[in-house]
């Protein structure tokens, strides 16, 4: 895991010190998982940090983190789960939605803090949205439910695009409801709409290879926490092919992405965070209720754009909360 080497990240110039732990026994433990890799976490946490300072605590100062990372890996996720929970940790953090079924499913006992992007309701980690009921609370992100909207953005930027590929990881849960979901958004406006399957960097390049067989003019990926631990090999590939690409977070616009659409990253982490502070003062997850992300961010990248050939829509760009020039 790099523990080590993630404290150091995380708490930026100053390391987290590991032996402030054995000098303070009462030091409530946080437990902190996540399907993505350390590198890509770090950028999260520091939101995390901010909304558990607010709620008054201060890593190595009042409370200590134990986080453990699948790398890409779903089917690691319950042996994880399961080790934070025989740690005794106060609170489980599980910040996407692998990690969130396999927190709900490793305790009934430990209060658990969810940042999702399925349904918390439908997939099972709360009675409801505004009654919990159960150990579990969080933030309902959004993230799968947003495909439709992203195509949309898409074919403004490229109305000429016969083809459009929508990439989607066959091993996540949630990759027959997003299939769903574009595909009746592509037939509603009459876009041809290439499903291609990529779960490993072999499939990757095939989908590419058959993205440029196929004359695809615009590539929309689907949510999922792999295709953020490799973005940097998606955002080179679509570059090398010329091929528009809409991402679902605003780190693949700033690694030379295009476009992206999602929620609020920050907004998130600070409701995980605070909700863990009020935890651990004592408030009981099942009347805490999930939080809706209500802010989302449209991020564009002028500079790829302009590689591309692109003119970006003045109407798109009014709306856009971010441009990178």
């Amino acid at each position: 895991m790099r523990r080590r080497e993630f404290m150091t990240v995380v708490a930026g110039a100053a390391a987290w010190p590991l032996a402030a732990r054995a000098q303070q026994p009462a030091m409530p433990v946080i437990g902190y998982l996540s399907s993505r890799s350390f590198e890509t976490e770090a950028y999260l946490l520091g939101f995390f940090r901010k909304g558990l300072e607010q709620a008054g605590y201060v890593i190595d100062q009042n409370a200590s983190i134990e986080p453990r990372f699948s790398e890409g890996r779903d089917d690691l996720l319950p042996a994880l789960a399961a080790d934070l929970v025989r740690r005794h940790v106060s609170v489980l953090v599980a910040n996407d939605a692998p990690s969130s079924l396999a927190a709900k499913a490793a305790t009934s006992d430990v209060p658990i803090v969810f940042g999702t992007g399925r349904d918390p309701v439908q997939s099972g980690l709360v009675a409801s949205l505004n009654r919990p009921a159960g150990n579990a609370t969080g933030v309902f992100v959004f993230g799968t439910e947003l495909g439709p909207k992203r195509l949309h953005l898409l074919r403004e930027l490229v109305p000429n695009a016969k083809v459009i590929a929508f990439v989607v990881n066959p091993s996540s849960g949630t990759a027959p409801f997003q299939v769903d979901e574009m595909l009746t958004a592509a037939q509603a406006i009459g876009q041809d709409l290439l499903v291609l399957n990529a779960s490993n960097e072999g499939e990757i390049d095939t989908a590419f290879t058959t993205m440029v067989a196929r004359n695809a003019g615009a590539i929309v990926y689907g949510a999922n926490t792999w295709f953020q631990i490799v973005r940097e090999r998606l955002v080179d590939l679509a570059a090398r092919h010329a091929i528009p690409a809409m991402y679902e977070w605003r780190e693949f616009v700033t690694a030379g992405g295009l476009i992206s659409y999602n929620t609020s990253r920050a907004e998130n982490g600070r409701q995980i965070g605070a909700y863990v502070g009020r935890i651990l003062n004592g408030a009981k997850p099942a009347d805490l209720p999930v939080v809706q992300s209500t802010r989302f961010e449209l991020v564009i990248n002028l500079k790829t754009a302009k590689a591309l050939g692109l003119a970006i829509p003045p109407g798109v760009l009014a709306i856009a909360d971010e441009v990178i020039e």
